[in-house]
């Protein structure tokens, strides 16, 4: 498979590296940590005036229709600078969901405005009993007059504090218990016994909450997509935004692997640079490599989602995101000890790289997770995990 950049893919790097130097530099995401929102409504509207928002989006709604890797792109720029804010949430998991489930009228009401920045979203997936296991589902709904009723609580949600909406997925009645029914739900977080609470995390740039659903009322023109329909989409979901969450370790990691480089080229020990040191050359080698793997992978995970089978996708998206989530944390822990003790300090940047590297590890199934799945896919072809689990 060719992953050669076009000379527009080109341009989409450059444009997007100048746009985040200038607009979101490190000074702009230590901001972010002591920010309740986690982002600001200025740096929101710009990045909507690049059309990242669109990214995905059809043009008949107002985006780009552009490709998985085409956003990849744009989200290892986005690593790279440590982004705050709900890009993630409201573009790769909100919009994609509703891309991949919704029906026409859903996407015209729900698309055109998140590609224009006017609302964000985000998706309700963890739950308590599902452990690191992302397409968990085990919330229940209850069948009443005119609609549903949603009951239970959703953790580690992205950006749920700053949400218009949250889609949330539930089981309802119907179907064998083998193919027991998972729905999608849009919720408005407005809504009446929805209370959303921020959770503590080691990463200051992104903002978890926890979700309350306490007899929360939804129509059947809230359900997105079809009734007991719901698994195959949200897997579809979560398989496009672990690559995403891929490729914002991957420019992470490059970061981090560039630090730690300019550091040893600069700081003197002994009378000679650092980097004159067999160790330290063979760690800053070792950094490169790894890098370089994480973002092959990447790049043939994110064309085989649009060009590829559905098997090849899935393995290509579970490997990719064991792979490159493992080796920015790796990254980032080598660039630390070619640091040392200056590493530590509140002051260096790299303590921003490997607090998002750990963030993004366990975010959306963890390695061992991951690689269960591509074992269950490579052994039967079949996805083990996504029929058994939810």
């Amino acid at each position: 498979m060719d992953v050669t950049l076009s000379k527009v893919q080109q341009d989409i790097v450059k444009e997007s590296r100048r746009f985040l130097d200038k607009e979101c530099p490190v000074e702009h995401a230590r901001a972010m940590y002591e920010n309740d929102l986690g982002f600001t409504d200025e740096l929101w509207a710009r990045m909507a005036g690049m059309d990242w928002m669109g990214i995905r989006i059809p043009e008949s709604c107002g985006g780009l229709e552009m490709d998985q890797i085409d956003l990849t792109l744009v989200l290892e720029q986005m690593g790279r600078s440590v982004l705050p804010g709900p890009f993630f949430s409201t573009v790769v998991l909100a919009g994609e969901a509703i891309l991949e489930a919704g029906s026409p009228s859903q996407k015209e009401q729900y698309l055109p405005k998140i590609a224009r920045g006017e609302r964000k979203g985000t998706v309700a997936l963890y739950e308590m009993e599902g452990g690191a296991d992302p397409g968990y589902v085990g919330m229940v709904v209850v069948l009443a007059k005119g609609g549903f009723v949603l009951n239970g609580e959703k953790l580690f949600v992205l950006d749920a504090h700053v949400a218009d909406f949250l889609i949330v997925p539930a089981l309802t009645s119907g179907g064998s218990e083998s193919k027991q029914g998972v729905t999608l739900f849009l919720v408005d977080s407005r809504s009446r016994g929805l209370t959303v609470t921020r959770l503590p995390a080691m990463d200051g740039t992104r903002k978890p909450c926890a979700v309350r659903l306490a007899d929360v009322q939804v129509g059947e023109g809230d359900i997105l997509g079809e009734l007991h329909g719901g698994r195959a989409p949200l897997w579809k979901v979560l398989q496009r935004a672990g690559v995403g969450l891929s490729a914002e370790c991957v420019g992470g990691a490059q970061r981090a692997m560039e630090i730690a480089v300019a550091h040893a080229k600069t700081r003197r020990q002994f009378g000679r640079p650092l980097g004159s040191f067999q160790a330290i050359k063979h760690r800053c080698a070792e950094m490169f490599v790894g890098v370089e793997s994480a973002r092959s992978l990447l790049f043939y995970a994110s064309c085989v989602q649009d060009e590829g089978d559905d098997k090849e996708a899935a393995i290509s998206a579970s490997a990719a995101k064991a792979y490159c989530a493992e080796a920015f944390s790796k990254i980032s822990r080598d660039a630390l000890q070619v640091l040392g003790g200056m590493g530590f300090t509140w002051e260096s940047d790299i303590h921003l790289y490997l607090k998002r590297a750990k963030f993004n590890e366990i975010n959306l199934g963890d390695p061992v997770f991951h690689r269960e799945r591509v074992a269950s896919l490579v052994a039967d072809g079949r996805d083990s995990i996504a029929l058994a689990r939810g």
